[in-house]
Order: structure tokens, then C-alpha cells, then sequence
């Protein structure tokens, strides 16, 4: 996404495209990966040692707000960003943290008796396992005998 597409969306969807929003977001555009608040203030302030973490997780919580950015929980672990462009579900590998993202496709929404009075924004779906990684490491279970 180039400069002048960025501060379009920022500003479309009501946010100032102030210096710090901007490196923020142009990071996180360019990311293939889905990096933590931590690594994304790191890396912000190498390219512009203005920003405060203060101002980047600030920043973050502004852009998910808005839709812009997606906050990915990863239970146990700090929370990962990723910058909304194609809809895609993520794969969490239970041994390492690593997000994956995995192809997109429909999930059907609960009966409408099933969901009450709640009212549904959005439907995402999260896999936990091992990724391709850790998943030749994993030990097999332990195969246990009857002795009786």
C-alpha cells in the first residue's frame, strides 16, 4: 500500500494520520508475519525514535477500534497485529506462538436461538495445533499397556 492509500484509509475511517499512526500502520502493512506491540514500537522507533510506547500501543488500539488492524489473542502470550487486508483465519501453533494465516472461507452463523439477543459483528475462526515447525519435534504419546 503506498503512502497517499494509508493516510486514505486512516483518514476514511476518522483517524488523523498523524507521523506515529502512519509508521505504525505502514509497518504493519508491510509485515507477513503478525508481531507483537512490543516488536512493532521497536521497530517504529528504529525507522523514528519519536514515537512513546505510550503513543504506539495508543496507536494500535486506535487502528483496531477502527478496523483497520486486527489484535490476534494468543492465549498465554502477548497479543500479535495484524493489518486487515484479505479476510483470512489464523493458525496458532501451541509450542512456538507462531500466527499463521490460513485461506478464508464462510462459517456459517449460529441459529438464531443459539445466539439470544446477542448481536454478531463478525465470525472468525482460530486453529491451535503444531505448526509445520514444531509439528516433526512433537513427541508421540506414550502408549499405555493394561497390565490386567
Amino acid at each position: 500500500m503506498d503512502t497517499g492509500a494509508i493516510k486514505r484509509s486512516l483518514e476514511s475511517s476518522g483517524l488523523r494520520c498523524t507521523p506515529q499512526r502512519y509508521a505504525v500502520m505502514a509497518f504493519l502493512m508491510e509485515q507477513n508475519r503478525h508481531p507483537t506491540a512490543v516488536e512493532i514500537f521497536e521497530a517504529v522507533n528504529r525507522m523514528d525514535p519519536r514515537s512513546s510506547r505510550a503513543t504506539t500501543y495508543n496507536n494500535l488500539r486506535d487502528l483496531v477500534e477502527a478496523g483497520l488492524v486486527r489484535e490476534v489473542a494468543v492465549e498465554g502470550r502477548a497479543a500479535r497485529f495484524d493489518a486487515k487486508g484479505l479476510l483470512h483465519h489464523h493458525f496458532i501453533c501451541d509450542r512456538c506462538g507462531n500466527v499463521e494465516d490460513i485461506e478464508w472461507y464462510d462459517v456459517p452463523r449460529p441459529a438464531t436461538r443459539a445466539l439470544g439477543k446477542r448481536i454478531v459483528r463478525e465470525c472468525e475462526l482460530i486453529f491451535r495445533g503444531l505448526c509445520r515447525k514444531c509439528a516433526p519435534k512433537a513427541r508421540p504419546a506414550k502408549r499405555r499397556v493394561n497390565s490386567g
